[in-house]
């Protein structure tokens, strides 16, 4: 028998829950973005040795699930002294995930640019960073955008693997609700739903962003080379 019934009092505190997870999701997006371009710079980078840390890095965060990430910054981080609150943990985890995913999608935004912008950049007397900041990241961005906004999705539902460490999101609330009711169908249906409400609008303007870009694409006809003329 449930300690209490499902009503407005325990959907009221699911939904409040909702604004951290959103939180944490912006926090991932800004901070795994701003880290993931330069990622993807070091990726692109004419120094051997850059392309291979920042190909290490990638491959790291890539190939070890993110729950083990979370739990080697929470509880691995005492080994060096450090004893970070859930919140620090969280985006620290998912900035520096996000930065590998981001840095991979920016990376193939920038080689997908034709090699005669960054020889006519090295003509005119451009280095790389200068060429990089103000002749291929402008024009790759219409590229970087649809796959960046679809992995937002991404962002937004792998939040809920920071209830483990103790991070009251959408997901550790509902499993707090749930255990005072005991009524799952209504606690995990109301927190899917709202998963669904965040994930949805951001999956439909990814697809939007894409088709219009495409579009674009076709019916555009390419820009020519940058200042080719002395």
């Amino acid at each position: 028998m449930s300690l209490r019934e499902f009503g407005p009092n325990e959907f009221w505190f699911i939904l409040l829950a909702t604004r951290w997870t959103i939180l944490l999701a912006i926090i991932a997006f800004v901070g795994g973005g701003v880290l993931g371009m330069i990622v993807a710079a070091l990726r692109v980078a004419p120094a051997r040795p850059l392309r291979w840390l920042a190909t290490a890095y990638i491959q790291f965060f890539m190939g070890t699930p993110l729950l083990i990430q979370l739990f080697m910054a929470y509880y691995g981080s005492s080994l060096l002294g450090f004893r970070p609150d859930p919140w620090t943990a969280a985006a620290l985890t998912f900035c520096l995930n996000g930065a590998a995913f981001f840095g991979e999608i920016f990376r193939g935004a920038i080689e997908a640019i034709p090699k005669g912008q960054w020889e006519a950049s090295t003509a005119l007397g451009f280095r790389f960073v200068r060429t990089l900041r103000l002749v291929i990241v402008p024009q790759a961005v219409r590229l970087m955008l649809p796959p960046t906004v679809g992995f937002m999705v991404q962002i937004v539902k792998s939040t809920s693997v920071a209830s483990l460490i103790g991070l009251t999101e959408l997901a550790r609330a509902s499993v707090q609700v749930n255990t005072v009711t005991f009524e799952p169908v209504y606690v995990f249906g109301t927190a899917s739903l709202i998963y669904f409400a965040l994930c949805w609008p951001l999956s439909l303007y990814a697809g939007y962003l894409e088709r219009k870009f495409a579009v674009g694409m076709v019916r555009k006809p390419e820009k020519p080379l940058i200042m080719t003329s002395a």
